[in-house]
């Protein structure tokens, strides 16, 4: 096994992890290889023999066709022909068999090479390698110890990557496709194409304690099989490339299985709409101080909310003034003294 064969330890790419005994293997492989040259001496010995039957097919049958004409001219009984017609047949009849004998040989050579092949892939897979740069886990072996087919000996996680399952709610994932043409080849195209479609960009936050957060930047990788049924969340895989490579000593560890991280997800910039405090609305209308200070209650149109936000895309203005405060009674046209919000969590801007 090798030396470092450990949970938590990281392994290269190409570095052998362990081998089984190669006895029993190496053992099948020479009777393979015996076994063809078995048959490689029988098909020289049946080509021989092959040969030397057919010369005494054609001495037994000159002999039987002799034996007939001395018949027709009574110098021999026709027992004697007979005697030397079965020579002649049973000469042929080996003849046949060792041709048959011969056409069977290829066969079974390829049959012979097959299990060479087998043997020697039997051989090589004795030798385990890391087929990439991983980290062991679940480890269930030690050295001379026998295993059964089928076991499990440990696990190996790539560190070349992570990849990240975050839970979507359908409403929350439907903002990102607002104003975006309609997309014809439907979710082939979405999984293949979400950046440039969505602007789709993930960010992984883990929460480090003290108010200090450790982020990667992700990417999108693909939607998971099915929706939630309870949550109605749809699953959305994302991936950090070269976690191991983006460790800052005390500000950032190595995203590690298990971690409990929060996914944040941007799209493309939405121009044209106006955020509002999600709660200054009432009933679907605004509270807005017009020119004359006076209230002008106004029927707005909402994209949707997000957060304790809300995107409204028709009914305000920029630079409007809007009334945040409950108004009792709130009468349409009446006088207002508005005093400025000294709430720094307000939007700014669109």
């Amino acid at each position: 096994m090798h030396p470092r064969l450990k949970d938590g330890e990281i392994i290269q790419k190409g570095d052998i992890l362990f081998q089984v005994d190669p006895v029993d293997y190496e053992l099948n492989l020479a009777q393979a290889e015996t076994q063809l040259a078995e048959l490689d001496v029988q098909l020289s010995n049946t080509r021989t023999s092959l040969e030397i039957e057919q010369r005494n097919l054609a001495l037994a049958t000159r002999e039987q066709q002799r034996l007939q004409q001395l018949v027709k001219k009574g110098g021999v009984s026709q027992s004697s022909a007979d005697a030397a017609e079965r020579t002649m047949l049973t000469s042929t009849a080996q003849v046949q068999n060792l041709k048959n004998s011969l056409s069977l040989i290829p066969s079974q050579r390829k049959l012979q090479q097959a299990k060479i092949t087998q043997a020697q892939r039997d051989l090589e897979n004795t030798l385990v390698k890391a087929p990439f740069n991983c980290r062991i886990s679940a480890l269930a072996i030690e050295g001379d110890q026998f295993v059964s087919k089928g076991q499990l000996l440990f696990s190996g996680d790539s560190v070349d990557r992570v990849e990240i399952i975050a839970q979507v709610s359908m409403s929350s994932l439907k903002n990102l496709f607002i104003g975006q043409p309609e997309i014809p080849n439907g979710i082939q195209e979405i999984s293949s194409n979400m950046s440039s479609i969505t602007g789709f960009k993930p960010t992984v936050k883990l929460d480090m304690g003290n108010q200090q957060v450790a982020s990667w930047d992700a990417k999108f990788l693909r939607f998971s099989d099915n929706v939630d049924s309870q949550t109605r969340t749809m699953g959305i895989v994302v991936e950090v490339e070269n976690p191991l490579q983006k460790i800052i000593p005390g500000k950032r560890p190595p995203l590690s299985k298990g971690m409990f991280v929060e996914v944040s997800i941007a799209g493309h910039p939405q121009t044209g709409s106006i955020v509002i405090p999600r709660t200054s609305l009432r009933g679907g209308n605004a509270y807005v101080i017009d020119k004359d200070n006076r209230l002008d209650i106004r029927p707005v149109q909402k994209k949707y909310d997000q957060n304790n936000l809300s995107i409204i895309s028709n009914g305000l203005e920029e630079g409007e003034s809007l009334i945040l405060t409950d108004l009792i009674p709130a009468v349409m046209g009446m006088l207002l003294k508005p005093v400025n919000s000294t709430d720094n969590n307000l939007p700014t801007g669109e």
